[in-house]
């Protein structure tokens, strides 16, 4: 699968090395000469029945988000891996881009944010999103839904992520995001 530049935006797509067998606990290598030097944490999805493999980066602009969120969504749509969950994916992909654009990489578009998709007909759909920030403590996040955070215009993305995805988990200090919808 190839996803082309959007709008002027460098995008690049290539083939995600997904782990050995299901429930292996063997890393996810990425491709040689990519700008991840650590391995992709261990996974349990099949790399000979993911459906897609794909791996975007995109300049850390707020535009560049919806283009590649369409894109993924359109390449996701077209295989059995979301049956009607194809909505949460798609608000839980942007929310996750959007956090690393703006929080990550703080809106500076000579900073790259990559997004990692494999889709697996069994096991459903991984997403990676990583960006080059210093990172986060997730749990230092305040609820959105208490008190004076109610009337926020912010703090509502990781709430939601963690409403819709299946499973969702931090790593590298909260600088890359890891999503499961089955």
């Amino acid at each position: 699968m190839h996803i082309a530049g959007i709008r002027g935006f460098p995008l690049e797509s290539k083939k995600l090395h997904a782990c050995g067998r299901v429930g292996a606990k063997e890393p996810i290598n990425m491709p040689a000469g990519d700008s991840s030097e650590d391995q992709i944490p261990e996974c349990d999805f099949d790399p000979q029945k993911l459906s897609v493999r794909v791996r975007v980066t995109l300049a850390a602009d707020r535009t560049a988000v919806d283009p590649v969120v369409e894109q993924v969504m359109e390449a996701i749509r077209e295989t059995k891996c979301v049956n009607g969950k194809a909505d949460a994916i798609e608000l839980s992909l942007h929310e996750a881009l959007a956090n690393a654009v703006v929080h990550g990489a703080k809106e500076d578009p000579t900073k790259i944010v990559e997004c990692l998709v494999a889709c697996d007909e069994e096991r459903g759909v991984l997403i990676i999103v990583r960006d080059p920030g210093e990172g986060f403590d997730p749990k230092t996040i305040p609820s959105c839904t208490m008190g004076e955070n109610l009337y926020s215009n912010h703090g509502r993305g990781i709430f939601l992520i963690n409403q819709l995805m299946d499973e969702v988990k931090f790593r590298k200090n909260g600088t890359e995001i890891h999503m499961v919808k089955r």
